[in-house]
């Protein structure tokens, strides 16, 4: 499909629209409560209340995007940048400089500097460390014994960012380090987001304890990575070397704090995200085995029984699908933020400057009125014949226009080629003790996912 922008042309004679306000809400915390309380539930009733819905979040108003054709709206429109609850939370783990929270000027010098690590042109190169990470994963696991997927998801999602991106050392122990404190980061984050109480998460209470030394310690573990490259001399094709070259518009070196953001955003944003959907795609394959053996047929089919290769991927055609429907039920980021730059109007309705605006891919993806059977796990849905007839916008796992995800195809080959591996040797059965039900951060993943793979 095409991107073009879907923003409709405002009349001079019309009058815009407020958007109506949400139902529900308690003093002083608003629609905040229940954003705390059950947010995955909330944001996907708000369409039965308009395309656009108004939401207090403590003191704030913020305006709610229901339909997929106004978030392909938001996304492409230049009077919305990449701002408001979210992207403010995430400042402290991310930054200011990284590309995944910069606007204008620096965020496009940015995604020049950092596209040619994640090229088609430049995947290949990366296959042998997917492979080897991919069967070293299975590799670790006996049949019939059960399996932390929780701790085996973060670990090979950071081990191949690191390996392919950062060529750094000390793998094992620093994704232990990152998978502990991303747990507790974006717990915390999501909850300053939601909540906006200000100056009580200042207060040395426990949680806010746990935060913020959660929080020094990813910010450590970057500092380390960085000053091991610098005094290695060592100039490796990868990203790491592409940012410690990359030049500003003045033509001198970009500064230490924009390289410490960018190596945040690809080791701590792509790494949680690549592992929530591992660890849904573990637990998707435990409840729906007969998907596990297709992929199984499927991948013999093409490698005659070798083992599966990053060559095969572009030939797995289930096995991709069997991924992507899995991003559309349980997709890693569920909720995104805009903020205005200027009034304009989305929708039929006025949005004023400075206005937040936010959506939810996990409620979009789910929407009946784009999706038949919008609940049941369908990975035949994302066949040519029948995924013609889903909505444009309705399915954006990696956003669209300018602020498209820059490793949606470096994340694609991975996931497929993992789901191939796991499916090949092992089915999976739940064991009990496990704790799959969804915890809700800035992410989604299970709480704590145990089950027992069983040799094929």
């Amino acid at each position: 499909m095409t991107v073009e922008s879907v923003k409709p042309e405002p009349s001079a004679a019309t009058e815009l629209r407020e958007p109506p306000v949400a139902a529900g809400g308690v003093p002083v915390l608003g629609h905040g409560w229940e954003l705390v309380r059950d947010p995955l539930a909330f944001m996907t009733r708000l369409r039965d209340h308009g395309d656009i819905v108004r939401l207090r979040l403590g003191p704030k108003t913020v305006y709610a995007v229901t339909t997929p054709a106004l978030t392909g709206a938001l996304a492409l429109s230049p009077d919305y940048i990449i701002s408001g609850p979210l992207w403010e939370s995430l400042e402290g783990l991310l930054g200011k400089e990284g590309v995944a929270t910069a606007n204008g000027p620096l965020h496009r010098r940015q995604r020049r500097t950092i596209q040619p690590a994640f090229r088609l042109d430049a995947l290949p190169a990366y296959g042998p460390v997917m492979e080897e990470e991919a069967h070293a994963l299975t590799g670790r696991w006996a049949s019939g014994q059960t399996v932390d997927c929780t701790s085996e998801s973060f670990r090979i999602a950071v081990r191949v960012a690191a390996r392919c991106l950062l060529r750094g050392r000390s793998i094992d122990e620093r994704a232990e380090r990152l998978g502990a404190a991303l747990t507790t980061v974006f717990g915390g984050m999501y909850r300053r987001m939601v909540v906006p109480l200000g100056p009580l998460y200042k207060l040395p209470l426990p949680a806010n304890r746990a935060f913020n030394r959660a929080l020094a310690d990813m910010h450590l573990l970057v500092d380390e990575i960085v000053a091991e490259r610098r005094a290695s001399d060592q100039k490796p094709n990868d990203l790491l070397t592409l940012l410690l070259e990359a030049k500003d518009d003045n033509g001198d070196p970009i500064g230490e704090q924009e390289i410490h953001d960018q190596v945040v955003a690809i080791l701590t944003a792509g790494s949680e995200t690549i592992a929530s959907t591992i660890m849904w795609l573990l637990k998707l394959l435990a409840e729906h085995p007969e998907h596990g053996d297709k992929v199984r047929d499927e991948v013999e089919a093409v490698t005659g029984g070798r083992p599966v290769t990053f060559e095969d991927v572009r030939r797995l055609t289930h096995t991709n699908n069997v991924v992507v429907e899995a991003m559309r039920l349980r997709p890693a980021v569920w909720i995104l933020t805009r903020r205005a730059v200027t009034e304009t109007e989305l929708g039929g309705y006025r949005i004023p400057a400075g206005a937040d605006i936010v959506y939810s891919p996990y409620a979009i993806q789910r929407d009946p009125e784009s999706f038949e059977r919008h609940l049941e796990f369908d990975p035949d849905r994302w066949l040519p014949e029948r995924s013609k007839d889903v909505p444009k916008y309705a399915m954006r796992p990696f956003s669209t226009g300018n602020r498209k995800c820059p490793g949606d195809h470096f994340s694609m080959a991975m996931l497929t080629l993992t789901t191939a591996t796991m499916a090949t040797r092992f089915r999976f059965e739940p064991v009990a003790g496990s704790d799959d039900t969804t915890r809700v951060g800035i992410t989604l993943r299970p709480n704590r996912l145990l089950l027992r793979p069983v040799a094929r």
